[in-house]
């Protein structure tokens, strides 16, 4: 018997529910997704699924016959990857379940729930994600219908609103974070550790306030590249601990797995700065600095949950339009729900028509086959009678299923249930066609797409 709501089910963490200690325990490195996806696709009461992995959350979005089954496996299955008990990771866990899963998937996607209130990168990341779940096949009309709706709904945000006028990233906020402890960036050195995407919005907004800017990246020609767009210098990687030593400001956001400014790195370059003090913005999630690195002296180390109050201030500079863009979002997740809500029901109500009129044509065939004596015309007229009394005995459960306002679940299983109704699952809504989005995806993610490693 086919399952009647809206089978989208949220399991995640993120900068609002869990530091990033607890997030980078699930980050994922991009050739080990696939194996992420089809394990999490493989859980019981799971049909299809997508991971969303951001340096601010990790989330996953599945189509579910059964959202209890499918949730606590997901949840049991993050813990081990996290390497922590279910108890514990189960404390910064969130679940969104059917409409309301819809309409995180929408605010997420329109950048209602970042960290950084209309921030571009998040479309971007949110199609890498769809894509890479159609691209491993775990994706299918549930989530390619949910997915495309979001998708609808942040151009429309973008389109109708300002929430993205003047853009601000979590980069650009690093960098304001960062004056905010060095003061104006005027003769102060300033070292970009990474070539990727959030490494270039913090160049560029480093090179807008006049800093001195040099970049280090693993692949020099990468660096090279990005310094001769904004008028930056290079140092080889090879002399990181030279070109640390020089810097008065370090930005990290490198696609690395685990830190690259490490205790041992830093305590070298701490004594060659012999009492200089050294702030170090680290906007990666798996984070670029070690830990401990924030315990010696002259050393200041910010990662990207410090800047959630540089963040909240962009935050109220964008309420109107914020309010805005959730009215658009309420707007079309009652217009995606309605259609749904629709495809979901036909099935039943044709699976009812089909069994009524089925006996109805039945037992007309058994009377009249008895009725030998009468003429094709008296036959016809007996079986077209019979046929219209059933249809006007349906037109009431017809409309009563097609318009009804709660979720429609109790009333089409009521009816599958008395009539023993066999309904084929309908399918998904179908997504209207969109242009195609030149969002990138952050660099920041833990699957590191953009990291330029």
């Amino acid at each position: 018997m086919a399952a009647l709501a809206i089978e989208l089910l949220v399991v995640g963490v993120s900068h609002k529910t869990a530091p990033v200690a607890v997030r980078e325990r699930l980050a994922i490195e991009p050739e080990a997704l696939r194996g992420a996806l089809v394990e999490m696709n493989g859980l019981p009461g799971v049909r299809e699924a997508a991971m969303l992995a951001t340096c601010n959350r990790v989330e996953l979005y599945v189509a579910v016959d059964d959202a209890d089954q499918a949730a606590r496996g997901i949840a049991d299955a993050l813990a081990r990857r996290a390497e922590v008990g279910a108890a514990e990771l189960g404390q910064h866990l969130y679940e969104r379940r059917d409409a309301a899963a819809v309409r995180h998937l929408f605010r997420v996607a329109s950048s209602l729930d970042s960290l950084v209130v209309g921030e571009p990168q998040i479309l971007g990341q949110t199609k890498q994600a769809h894509e890479a779940a159609v691209e491993h096949g775990t994706s299918g009309s549930v989530l390619g219908a949910c997915f495309q709706g979001a998708f609808k709904v942040a151009r429309r945000v973008r389109r109708e609103t300002e929430i993205a006028k003047n853009p601000v990233s979590v980069s650009s906020v690093a960098v304001d974070f960062a004056r905010g402890i060095v003061g104006e960036f005027a003769g102060r050195r300033v070292l970009v550790v990474s070539a990727g995407e959030m490494a270039e919005l913090a160049v560029k907004a480093l090179r807008a306030q006049g800093a001195s800017v040099t970049i280090t990246n693993r692949t020099r020609a990468r660096a090279e590249a990005l310094a001769a767009d904004y008028g930056a210098a290079v140092v080889d990687w090879s002399d990181l601990a030279a070109a640390l030593t020089a810097a008065d400001v370090v930005i990290a956001s490198t696609g690395a797995q685990r830190p690259v400014l490490t205790l041992e790195l830093m305590t070298r370059v701490q004594r060659a700065r012999r009492g200089r003090p050294l702030a170090l913005v680290d906007i990666a999630a798996p984070r670029d600095v070690e830990p401990a690195v924030g315990d010696l002296d002259d050393i200041y180390v910010a990662d990207i949950d410090s800047l959630q109050n540089v963040a909240s201030a962009h935050r109220e500079e964008r309420e109107a339009e914020a309010a805005a863009a959730e009215g658009i979002i309420d707007e079309e997740l009652e217009r995606f729900v309605r259609a749904w809500r629709g495809r979901q029901r036909a099935p039943t109500v044709v699976a009812l028509r089909a069994h009524v009129l089925g006996i109805v044509q039945a037992e007309a065939a058994r009377l009249l086959a008895g009725l030998g004596h009468l003429g094709d015309r008296e036959k016809k007229a007996i079986a077209d009678a019979l046929e219209g009394a059933a249809n006007k005995i349906l037109h009431l459960p017809q409309m009563a299923l097609r318009h009804d306002d709660d979720d429609g679940v109790p009333l089409v299983l009521a009816v599958q249930r008395l009539f023993a109704l066999e309904v084929t699952a309908a399918a998904a809504p179908e997504p209207e066609a969109e242009p195609a989005d030149d969002a990138a995806g952050d660099a920041g993610s833990p699957g590191k797409k953009a990291a330029g490693r």
